[in-house]
């Protein structure tokens, strides 16, 4: 079978579960949460490098054989494998110049949302289960909101590493390879955000029911001790509703969003007109 690959990375809470749930509708697609090929590739990536001191028997070609050989192994042991291939993971965009070499035809779609958002998305799911010990945090980081905040934002850390991932894609050479997707337009209007995402692939349109969307991960996120963190609503919808933030917080979280400001860069987008909210007034 000839599959067709492309990626799906960004920002967390910002959507990236809820549009493989879309896609996955498509009876030619794979897509789901983060899968374990990321964490495949860089550990063989590794492995090939200097730390590895039989690393010098292998060309370059052989290299490149042997990390697509990651791709055709998992998929194509699937019970029911696709030719479609949407595979998510935050770190792919560190590795552009590589799936460049790798895979020429294969784009980003890379979920964005004000990161003012994404911290209060996760802080609403700290509070919904307050009688967890989330994975997310250790020790004191989970004291208060801000030690949290902070905890999230280094660049190790879910939120921090995934925007530092994401700007280094954004104003890199290959940045013509992604897409980058607000959240709000992605749930506001989710039709002509998946048929902008099918035409940039190059890929024919699909019929998706937005009224019927579904896709849970109950064990992972029982292990992380974060129960709802991959759960998708069955209707995709927008809702307002106040943050839990603390004004200056969400403020300092909010000015984050480097892609709605007209930098340089050969990056494709689909923004809202707007990105600009009242912190008690947005999604």
């Amino acid at each position: 079978m000839t599959r067709s690959l492309h990626f799906i990375s960004g920002l967390p809470r910002s959507g990236s579960t809820l549009l493989a749930a879309i896609l996955r509708q498509n009876p030619r697609a794979h897509a789901a949460m983060s899968s374990p090929i990321g964490h495949i590739f860089q550990a063989i990536f590794g492995a090939m490098g200097a730390q590895n001191e039989f690393a010098i028997f292998l060309n370059e070609a052989q290299k490149r054989a042997i990390l697509s050989s990651v791709f055709d192994a998992y998929y194509g042991a699937m019970e029911d494998p696709r030719e479609l291939i949407f595979d998510t993971n935050r770190l792919w965009t560190t590795r552009l110049p590589i799936l460049k070499e790798l895979f020429p035809g294969a784009k980003i779609i890379c979920c964005v949302r004000n990161p003012a958002w994404i911290l209060d998305s996760v802080e609403q799911l700290i509070r919904r289960n307050a009688l967890d010990n989330s994975r997310l945090f250790s020790g004191a980081e989970a004291a208060t909101v801000y030690s949290r905040a902070e905890a999230l934002q280094r660049r190790d850390r879910m939120i921090g590493f995934a925007w530092s991932a994401l700007k280094e894609a954004y104003f890199g050479a290959e940045a013509d390879r992604l897409l980058l997707i607000e959240y709000d337009l992605l749930v506001q209007h989710p039709k002509d955000a998946v048929n902008l995402i099918y035409d940039f692939i190059g890929e024919p349109r699909f019929e998706h029911d937005f009224r019927n969307v579904e896709y849970e991960a109950d064990d992972f996120d029982a292990f992380m001790m974060t129960r709802g963190l991959h759960t998708v609503r069955r209707e995709v919808s927008f809702r307002r509703r106040q943050t839990v933030l603390p004004p200056d917080l969400f403020a300092q979280f909010e000015s984050l969003s480097f892609w709605s400001e007209s930098h340089p860069t050969r990056a494709n987008r689909i923004t809202m007109l707007s990105t600009a909210q009242d912190p008690a007034k947005g999604s």
